[in-house]
């Protein structure tokens, strides 16, 4: 019997992390799942899966069943999602795990219906639902019981979730918000900068290294290099590059103003006690975007405001998820359903 009772699951758009009361962080893959085209069954989940994008043949796809926030393949997402809880919780001869799990906010209440209800077949005896602000926020150790406004940024693959939040509730968000630029929107910008100014055709794994191993926000001091390789759009041919840090954060320029101007609408809509109260504690990254080098500073000067990193910034979703079921009277009254069963 697996020793892992109750769990917070992140179900987000790059990455899948699950949490388990108290065990800390058990759990972080990437949510790629591959499957056969023609027979729909499942190959490879995870690692094992992203490794395998871009080198399958035309039968087998290796996806990511959500993009820009959304479900785009449903029954491989919750296929996806029962097989880590599976491994995480195994099988149980007695009882089964509460879960708690948050979702990106771009799935609409029938896919959240399919998600909680299919984690039923992992054993679950209860699933329940929690914003991603406010796990976000619970993670990265905000105080968000009090009268005072927090704001937390999760800078997630498909989309960036921003709220100010006060006494538990969200005060003001960017969730209907049509432009929800995310971390993937960064790699796209990459791609599109390599293929314009050196005819050179790059995968999306490539352009992550790029932006994870010499990408950032503002221009270094000291110059960094990569080698990449991708194919010339003029001969056809692979070809060797060598690209400068200064050139990625180039690239990223417009996303990164995209970024800035949804933060800025969101403290536009905020009142304005909050909005001191913000101005004097800072604004809080998290998710994996966060860990882009030089964001946390580009955010400051740009809105003249402090802003900071969460500690495990990917892994805050998760964390509040967990933290919420290990700390059920202070944080169980923040879920959607607003049930309270301990």
């Amino acid at each position: 019997m697996a020793t892992v009772l109750d769990i917070g699951v992140d179900l987000g758009t790059a990455s899948v992390v699950i949490y388990g009361k108290g065990k800390d962080v058990v759990l972080n893959e990437p949510a790629v799942i591959a499957f056969d085209r023609d027979t729909r069954n499942v190959l490879a989940v995870g690692e094992e899966a992203r490794r395998m994008m871009g080198r399958t043949p035309s039968n087998i796809s290796a996806i990511r069943p959500l993009q820009n926030g959304m479900i785009s393949d449903l029954e491989m997402a919750c296929t996806m999602l029962r097989y880590f809880v599976g491994k995480v919780v195994g099988k149980r001869l007695i009882g089964g795990p509460r879960i708690l799990i948050s979702v990106p906010s771009g799935v609409n209440e029938m896919e959240k219906h399919r998600i909680t209800t299919s984690l039923f077949e992992t054993g679950a005896r209860r699933t329940q639902l929690i914003d991603r602000p406010i796990a976000a926020a619970i993670g990265a150790g905000l105080p968000i019981g009090e009268a005072y406004g927090e704001m937390i940024v999760d800078i997630g693959g498909g989309m960036t979730d921003i709220a100010v939040i006060s006494q538990g509730q969200i005060i003001a968000t960017n969730k209907e918000s049509a432009d929800k630029i995310g971390g993937d929107a960064f790699d796209d910008a990459i791609i599109r900068y390599i293929r314009r100014k050196h005819n050179l055709l790059i995968g999306e794994p490539t352009a992550e290294d790029l932006k994870i191993s010499i990408g950032s926000a503002l221009p270094r001091n000291e110059q960094f290099y990569m080698e990449i390789t991708g194919r010339n759009l003029i001969s056809g041919l692979p070809k060797v590059m060598r690209i400068t840090s200064d050139e990625i954060t180039e690239a990223l320029d417009d996303p990164l103003h995209d970024l800035l101007e949804a933060i800025q609408a969101v403290l536009e809509k905020t009142p304005a006690e909050l909005l001191a109260d913000i101005f004097e504690t800072g604004i809080t990254l998290s998710g994996g975007g966060a860990l882009l080098s030089g964001l946390s500073e580009a955010v400051a000067l740009s809105l003249k405001v402090d802003c900071h990193v969460a500690e495990y910034p990917q892994e805050c979703v998760a964390r509040g998820c967990g933290l919420t079921l290990e700390n059920w009277s202070e944080y169980g009254r923040y879920l959607n359903d607003r049930k309270k069963r301990r």
